[in-house]
């Protein structure tokens, strides 16, 4: 199991949610949470089973600008 941890600006989350959640709706795995941050900034975790889908889900959402993610096993 996988955990890919996801955070963006409240910015970058106006701008390009709809894109991010196109690209978590690609991929087998449970939001497990998704929080605002008093600052704005946005933190999303998704636990994924397989490897490969948690690499390809945190390249996929890097490549939206303003936003980070990073996976690893739990």
């Amino acid at each position: 199991m996988w955990l890919v941890t996801i955070t963006c600006s409240s910015e970058a989350w106006k701008r390009l949610s709809t894109d991010f959640l196109a690209i978590a709706d690609k991929y087998p795995g449970t939001c497990t949470s998704s929080k605002r941050m008093p600052n704005g900034k946005r933190l999303m975790e998704y636990k994924i089973e397989d490897v490969g889908d948690a690499e390809a889900f945190q390249d996929d959402c890097q490549n939206l600008e303003g936003f980070t993610a990073v996976f690893e096993s739990i």
